[in-house]
């Protein structure tokens, strides 16, 4: 938001510009135990969208970049876990989702997603979210299908076997 708000003033001199933020398929459907993750990728999709009103009028773009899963190292690396003994066997059964090597297989490499941002950096067209990734595109193609009532269904299914 502060590299937005410090751009802002020269884009609408220039009466052009673009901003890209990477947002997440978290920010247009949700998991279980990923409350926090998720209020952050829908307040940016929010943000930017309201942006979109805001700065179209002195031609700046906002583009948002919506992937799915990555093939990264980030959950033996870098992904903080909250414990508590009430949660145990849903942690279980969560993390046992997204570690099924069936289901990582569906990832994006980094360089695929790159290419997305690239797209959108460049395809000249006034479009806000770009969803990228197949297992991205499929999930969200899902919600907008069967909407988000019966998404979230099926997602404790799969997830919580609700």
């Amino acid at each position: 938001m502060r590299v937005t708000q410090a751009f802002i003033p020269h884009f609408r001199q220039k009466r052009s510009g673009l901003f890209i933020t990477t947002t997440s398929i978290g920010g247009l459907i949700t998991f279980p135990l990923n409350s926090v993750y998720h209020a952050t990728k829908w307040a940016l999709e929010g943000w930017s969208e309201s942006m979109k009103f805001e700065l179209g009028q002195f031609g700046i773009g906002i583009k948002t970049i919506s992937p799915g899963g990555i093939k990264t190292d980030f959950i033996s690396r870098s992904l903080d876990v909250g414990n508590h003994e009430a949660y145990g066997e849903m942690v279980q059964k969560v993390f046992g989702v997204f570690a099924n090597p069936e289901r990582a297989a569906n990832y994006s490499t980094a360089e695929q997603i790159a290419d997305v941002v690239y797209e959108a950096a460049t395809d000249g067209k006034d479009i806000l979210r770009y969803v990228a990734g197949n297992d991205a595109k499929a999930m969200y193609a899902r919600r907008l299908e069967i909407g988000a009532e019966a998404q979230m269904k099926e997602i404790g299914s799969v997830f919580m076997g609700e």
